[in-house]
Protein backbone atom coordinates (compact mmCIF):
# COMPACT_ATOMS: atom_id res chain seq x y z
CA UNK A 1 0.00 0.00 0.00
CA UNK A 2 2.75 2.36 0.89
CA UNK A 3 4.71 1.71 -2.56
CA UNK A 4 1.36 2.67 -4.27
CA UNK A 5 1.05 5.85 -2.13
CA UNK A 6 4.60 6.55 -3.18
CA UNK A 7 4.30 6.11 -7.12
CA UNK A 8 0.71 7.92 -6.73
CA UNK A 9 2.45 11.07 -5.33
CA UNK A 10 4.99 10.73 -7.49
CA UNK A 11 2.87 10.51 -10.56
CA UNK A 12 1.01 13.25 -9.53
CA UNK A 13 3.95 15.64 -9.39
CA UNK A 14 5.06 14.70 -12.79
CA UNK A 15 1.68 15.57 -13.98
CA UNK A 16 1.58 19.07 -11.80
CA UNK A 17 5.18 19.71 -13.16
CA UNK A 18 4.64 20.75 -16.93
CA UNK A 19 1.25 21.77 -17.83
CA UNK A 20 1.01 22.82 -21.55
CA UNK A 21 -0.86 26.29 -21.80
CA UNK A 22 -3.80 26.15 -24.19
CA UNK A 23 -3.80 28.63 -26.92
CA UNK A 24 -5.87 31.17 -25.40
CA UNK A 25 -3.44 30.87 -22.51
CA UNK A 26 -0.61 31.43 -24.15
CA UNK A 27 -1.52 34.04 -26.28
CA UNK A 28 -2.06 36.15 -23.38
CA UNK A 29 0.61 35.45 -21.49
CA UNK A 30 2.89 36.57 -24.92
CA UNK A 31 1.25 39.79 -25.04
CA UNK A 32 1.88 40.14 -20.90
CA UNK A 33 5.55 39.30 -21.87
CA UNK A 34 5.90 42.22 -24.66
CA UNK A 35 4.03 45.04 -22.97
CA UNK A 36 6.75 44.20 -19.70
CA UNK A 37 9.76 44.23 -22.49
CA UNK A 38 8.69 47.26 -24.02
CA UNK A 39 8.14 48.86 -20.51
CA UNK A 40 11.85 47.77 -19.61
CA UNK A 41 14.78 50.09 -20.17
CA UNK A 42 17.21 48.47 -17.63
CA UNK A 43 17.94 45.70 -15.51
CA UNK A 44 19.91 44.59 -13.19
CA UNK A 45 20.00 41.53 -11.48
CA UNK A 46 22.76 38.46 -9.92
CA UNK A 47 22.96 35.51 -11.04
CA UNK A 48 24.20 32.39 -10.78
CA UNK A 49 25.27 30.20 -14.27
CA UNK A 50 25.18 26.20 -14.33
CA UNK A 51 27.45 24.88 -16.67
CA UNK A 52 26.11 21.17 -17.35
CA UNK A 53 28.56 18.84 -19.54
CA UNK A 54 27.80 15.56 -19.59
CA UNK A 55 31.63 14.25 -19.01
CA UNK A 56 31.36 16.08 -15.93
CA UNK A 57 29.40 14.61 -12.35
CA UNK A 58 29.01 18.16 -11.67
CA UNK A 59 28.00 21.19 -12.92
CA UNK A 60 30.49 24.18 -13.22
CA UNK A 61 28.84 27.26 -11.01
CA UNK A 62 29.61 30.66 -11.73
CA UNK A 63 28.32 33.91 -10.28
CA UNK A 64 28.17 37.49 -10.59
CA UNK A 65 25.84 40.26 -12.31
CA UNK A 66 24.08 41.18 -15.37
CA UNK A 67 23.30 44.72 -16.74
CA UNK A 68 21.19 45.60 -19.04
CA UNK A 69 20.53 49.06 -21.28
CA UNK A 70 17.98 49.53 -23.97
CA UNK A 71 18.36 49.05 -26.90
CA UNK A 72 21.34 46.69 -27.05
CA UNK A 73 24.24 47.12 -24.00
CA UNK A 74 24.68 43.95 -21.84
CA UNK A 75 27.26 43.34 -19.49
CA UNK A 76 27.96 39.98 -17.97
CA UNK A 77 30.38 39.96 -14.62
CA UNK A 78 31.78 37.28 -13.34
CA UNK A 79 32.85 37.54 -9.87
CA UNK A 80 32.85 34.03 -8.46
CA UNK A 81 34.90 31.94 -8.38
CA UNK A 82 37.39 34.56 -10.66
CA UNK A 83 37.41 37.89 -12.25
CA UNK A 84 35.75 38.13 -15.75
CA UNK A 85 33.45 40.26 -17.61
CA UNK A 86 31.65 40.21 -21.44
CA UNK A 87 30.07 43.15 -22.96
CA UNK A 88 27.56 42.84 -25.89
CA UNK A 89 27.79 47.32 -27.25
CA UNK A 90 25.81 47.63 -30.67
CA UNK A 91 27.92 45.49 -33.21
CA UNK A 92 31.30 44.76 -30.75
CA UNK A 93 31.83 42.27 -28.14
CA UNK A 94 34.29 43.84 -25.49
CA UNK A 95 36.24 41.11 -23.27
CA UNK A 96 37.81 41.63 -19.70
CA UNK A 97 39.53 38.76 -18.70
CA UNK A 98 40.96 39.81 -14.98
CA UNK A 99 42.55 42.76 -16.71
CA UNK A 100 43.53 41.19 -20.31
CA UNK A 101 40.88 43.17 -23.00
CA UNK A 102 40.00 42.20 -25.72
CA UNK A 103 37.26 43.43 -28.37
CA UNK A 104 35.31 41.18 -31.24
CA UNK A 105 33.63 42.87 -34.05
CA UNK A 106 30.96 40.51 -34.78
CA UNK A 107 28.55 42.75 -36.94
CA UNK A 108 30.64 41.10 -39.66
CA UNK A 109 28.99 38.13 -39.19
CA UNK A 110 25.31 37.82 -39.71
CA UNK A 111 24.45 35.13 -37.73
CA UNK A 112 26.73 36.35 -34.74
CA UNK A 113 25.34 39.06 -34.95
CA UNK A 114 21.91 37.66 -34.79
CA UNK A 115 22.61 35.39 -31.94
CA UNK A 116 23.80 38.09 -29.90
CA UNK A 117 20.64 40.05 -30.67
CA UNK A 118 18.88 36.77 -29.36
CA UNK A 119 21.34 36.81 -25.96
CA UNK A 120 19.30 40.26 -25.45
CA UNK A 121 16.23 39.36 -26.44
CA UNK A 122 16.30 36.64 -23.88
CA UNK A 123 17.29 38.83 -20.93
CA UNK A 124 13.89 40.49 -21.67
CA UNK A 125 12.14 37.54 -22.83
CA UNK A 126 10.91 39.12 -25.70
CA UNK A 127 11.67 36.39 -28.23
CA UNK A 128 8.17 35.44 -29.61
CA UNK A 129 9.08 35.26 -33.36
CA UNK A 130 7.13 32.19 -34.63
CA UNK A 131 8.83 32.85 -37.50
CA UNK A 132 12.67 31.58 -36.16
CA UNK A 133 11.30 29.20 -33.57
CA UNK A 134 8.46 26.52 -33.07
CA UNK A 135 7.34 27.84 -29.36
CA UNK A 136 5.60 25.86 -26.47
CA UNK A 137 4.05 27.52 -23.01
CA UNK A 138 3.84 25.44 -20.21
CA UNK A 139 3.22 26.22 -16.35
CA UNK A 140 4.92 24.74 -13.60
CA UNK A 141 3.49 25.48 -10.15
CA UNK A 142 3.82 29.78 -10.28
CA UNK A 143 6.27 29.74 -13.45
CA UNK A 144 5.57 29.96 -16.72
CA UNK A 145 8.11 27.99 -19.09
CA UNK A 146 8.49 28.48 -22.85
CA UNK A 147 10.21 26.43 -25.48
CA UNK A 148 11.88 27.87 -28.27
CA UNK A 149 13.01 25.45 -30.63
CA UNK A 150 15.49 27.01 -33.83
CA UNK A 151 13.72 26.17 -37.03
CA UNK A 152 16.63 27.21 -39.03
CA UNK A 153 19.63 24.46 -39.34
CA UNK A 154 22.38 26.95 -39.27
CA UNK A 155 21.47 28.32 -35.62
CA UNK A 156 21.10 24.42 -34.87
CA UNK A 157 25.16 24.07 -35.42
CA UNK A 158 25.24 26.33 -31.63
CA UNK A 159 22.03 25.82 -30.07
CA UNK A 160 19.04 23.66 -30.06
CA UNK A 161 16.84 25.39 -28.14
CA UNK A 162 16.47 28.08 -25.41
CA UNK A 163 14.29 27.04 -22.58
CA UNK A 164 13.04 30.70 -20.65
CA UNK A 165 11.34 30.41 -17.39
CA UNK A 166 9.01 33.81 -16.02
CA UNK A 167 7.28 34.48 -13.23
CA UNK A 168 3.25 34.77 -12.93
CA UNK A 169 3.96 38.73 -13.64
CA UNK A 170 6.14 37.63 -16.77
CA UNK A 171 9.76 38.57 -15.02
CA UNK A 172 12.46 36.27 -16.50
CA UNK A 173 13.80 33.94 -13.82
CA UNK A 174 15.68 31.59 -15.69
CA UNK A 175 17.88 31.53 -18.94
CA UNK A 176 18.67 27.89 -20.34
CA UNK A 177 20.37 27.67 -23.30
CA UNK A 178 20.83 24.04 -24.77
CA UNK A 179 23.18 22.64 -26.88
CA UNK A 180 23.16 19.17 -29.58
CA UNK A 181 25.05 17.46 -27.45
CA UNK A 182 21.91 18.24 -24.74
CA UNK A 183 24.91 20.14 -22.82
CA UNK A 184 23.61 23.29 -21.01
CA UNK A 185 23.93 26.43 -20.05
CA UNK A 186 21.64 27.57 -17.48
CA UNK A 187 20.75 31.03 -15.56
CA UNK A 188 19.20 31.85 -12.34
CA UNK A 189 18.38 35.21 -11.98
CA UNK A 190 17.83 36.61 -8.26
CA UNK A 191 17.26 40.42 -6.91
CA UNK A 192 16.41 41.68 -10.13
CA UNK A 193 15.62 45.58 -10.30
CA UNK A 194 13.70 47.21 -13.60
CA UNK A 195 14.27 50.57 -14.94
CA UNK A 196 16.76 52.16 -12.53
CA UNK A 197 18.93 54.83 -14.06
CA UNK A 198 22.69 53.43 -15.08
CA UNK A 199 25.08 55.09 -17.16
CA UNK A 200 26.22 54.43 -20.48
CA UNK A 201 30.05 54.97 -18.99
CA UNK A 202 28.78 51.47 -17.19
CA UNK A 203 29.25 49.67 -20.14
CA UNK A 204 32.69 51.58 -21.29
CA UNK A 205 35.79 48.49 -21.35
Amino acid sequence: MRKLVYWVFLFSNIIWAQTPLNSEEAAKFKAKVKTKATQTTTISSNFTQYKHLDFLSNDIITKGQLTFKSPNMVKWEYTDPFSYYVIFKGETLYINDDGKKNEVNIGSSKMFKQLNQLIVKSVKGDMFDDSMFNISYFKEKKQIQVHFIFKNEQYLEYLKAFHITFSEEGDVEEVKMIEQSDDFTKIVFKNRQLNKPIPDAFFAN
